[in-house]
C-alpha cells in the first residue's frame, strides 16, 4: 500500500519514511511505498540478509529509520508465540537505550523457498510469525506500519489490501543499484557487502581436499607446542615466536594485495599466501590471550586492510576439530573491521565468533559494544592500556571493567 493511500491513525508517522546515512557526507532519503521499502534493506544492514528476520524502529512523525535488529528466522513454528515478544521487547528496550523509544516498527522476513515451492509459499507459512510480531509490537503501543516477505526476488506485503500496488502473486524487486537508497549510498560512501550467506562464506572454513592437510598440521603443530605452553617461561617464549610470525604475515599482507575483481578471487589469493605450518602457528599460538590482544593492536590505517585479510585466512583455515579455535581470529577480524568502520562486517565477524565459542567473552563484550554504537576508540585505549589481566580473557575483562557492561 503506498503512504498516500492509507490514513494516518494516532500518533502513526507521517510518510514518507526516512534513512539518514550515518557516513558524511549527510544523506537523507524519503522511501514512500513497500517497493522503495523493499528495495532500501539491504542498505540498512549493508548487506543483504538471507533467511533473516530484520525489524526496524521508527520514531517521530515522519518515521525517522531508528535501531534495527537482524536474527535468523526460528525454524521451530511452535516456538514463533514466545520469540516475538522477546524481539519486540528487544527492540523497544535498544531504542530507549540510545534515547528514544520508537513510535512504530516495520517488519522485513527475508528466505528462500525450497525445492518444489514459491516465494508465495514462503510469504504464507511465515504469516503466523508476523501475526505475532504486529501483536507483541501492539502490545508495547509500538504499532507495525509494514511488513514485507522478500523471496524469490518478489516482495508481498502483509498488511497492504490494495492488489493494484501489492497484488498476491508479489512485485518483483527493481535493480538494486537503481534505488534512491543506492544512490544516496554511494554518495555518502556507504559500503555494500552482497548477501549476509556470501560474506560468512569469507570467515568460514575451507573444505577437502585442503581441510584435510590443514587439519593434520594443526595436529602436528598442538603436539610440538601445547606442553611447551603450560609452562611460564615456554608460554613467554610462544607468545614472542607467534607475534614475530604475525608481523611477518602481516609485512607479506601488506605486500601482496589481491587484484581479483571477486571475493572468491581475493580469498583465494589470501589463501595462497599462508602456508599450512605458518597458519597452525598463527592460529593455536593465538588462543593465547595476551597474544591475542597483542596481536589486536593491529587495526589502525594502512594495517586495516591486510589485517582483516589475515584475520579471514587464518578463520578459514580452522577446520575439523579446530573449528572452536576460529573465534579467536573471527574476534579479531570484528575488531579490526569495526575499528575501520566496516560495521556490518564486525557484526557478521563477531556473530560467527559466539557462533563458534558462545561463551568466547571478548567476543561477547565486543559484540554488544558494537551493537549499541559505542566508540571503537574506547576499546583501543582499553588493549593499549598494559599486558593481559591474569583475572581471565585478557583485553576483554579491561572493556568490561571500564564499561561497567555484562555480556549480551
Amino acid at each position: 500500500m503506498t503512504q498516500h493511500d492509507r490514513e494516518p491513525r494516532g500518533n502513526e508517522p507521517t510518510p514518507p519514511y526516512s534513512q539518514e546515512t550515518t557516513t558524511p557526507p549527510q544523506a537523507s532519503v524519503s522511501l514512500r511505498d513497500p517497493a522503495e521499502l523493499a528495495e532500501a534493506l539491504p542498505y540498512l544492514l549493508g548487506f543483504y540478509p538471507d533467511d533473516s528476520l530484520v525489524v526496524v524502529a521508527l520514531h517521530g512523525e515522519r518515521g525517522r529509520f531508528g535501531g534495527r535488529l537482524r536474527i535468523g528466522i526460528p525454524e521451530s513454528e511452535s516456538s514463533w508465540p514466545a520469540f516475538a515478544p522477546q524481539i519486540a521487547e528487544c527492540l523497544d528496550s535498544s531504542s530507549q537505550a540510545r534515547g528514544a523509544r520508537p513510535d512504530g516498527a516495520l517488519i522485513f522476513l527475508c528466505q528462500e523457498p525450497g525445492e518444489g515451492h514459491t516465494g508465495r509459499d514462503v510469504m504464507e507459512r511465515l504469516r503466523p510469525l508476523v501475526q505475532e510480531l504486529r501483536r507483541a509490537c501492539g502490545n508495547l503501543e509500538m504499532p507495525v506500519y509494514e511488513a514485507l516477505c522478500l523471496s524469490e526476488g518478489r516482495y508481498y506485503s502483509y498488511v497492504c489490501p490494495d492488489p493494484r500496488c501489492c497484488p498476491p502473486e508479489g512485485v518483483p524487486l527493481a535493480e538494486a543499484s537503481t534505488s534512491a537508497m543506492a544512490v544516496a549510498a554511494a554518495y555518502a560512501g556507504v559500503p555494500m557487502h552482497g548477501s549476509l550467506r556470501e560474506m560468512e562464506r569469507r570467515l568460514l572454513p575451507l573444505g577437502p581436499p585442503f581441510a584435510e592437510e590443514q587439519t593434520r598440521v594443526l595436529d602436528s603443530v598442538s603436539a610440538e607446542l601445547t606442553p611447551r605452553m603450560l609452562s611460564s617461561e615456554g608460554r613467554e617464549q610462544v607468545r614472542t615466536d607467534t607475534l614475530a610470525l604475525i608481523g611477518r604475515l602481516m609485512e607479506r599482507f601488506q605486500r601482496c594485495s589481491p587484484t581479483a575483481s571477486t571475493s572468491v578471487g581475493q580469498d583465494a589469493h589470501d589463501d595462497g599466501l599462508l602456508s599450512h605450518d605458518e597458519a597452525a602457528s598463527a592460529i593455536l599460538g593465538l588462543q593465547d590471550r595476551e597474544t591475542r590482544d597483542e596481536a589486536a593492536e593491529w587495526m589502525e590505517g594502512a594495517d586495516v586492510g591486510p589485517a582483516l585479510r589475515l584475520w579471514r585466512a587464518l578463520a578459514r583455515r580452522c577446520a575439523g576439530p579446530y573449528i572452536g579455535y576460529a573465534a579467536a581470529l573471527l574476534t579479531l577480524a570484528g575488531w579490526v573491521a569495526w575499528s575501520g568502520g566496516d560495521v556490518p562486517t564486525a557484526r557478521v565477524a563477531l556473530g560467527l565468533a559466539l557462533r563458534a565459542d558462545p561463551d568466547y567473552l571478548f567476543a561477547q563484550l565486543l559484540h554488544h559494544a558494537c551493537n549499541e554504537g559505542l566508540d571503537p576508540k574506547l576499546v583501543r585505549r582499553c588493549l593499549r592500556s598494559g599486558p593481559g589481566s591474569e583475572q581471565g580473557d585478557g583485553g576483554g575483562e579491561r572493556l568490561g571493567e571500564t564499561e561497567g557492561e555484562s555480556p549480551s
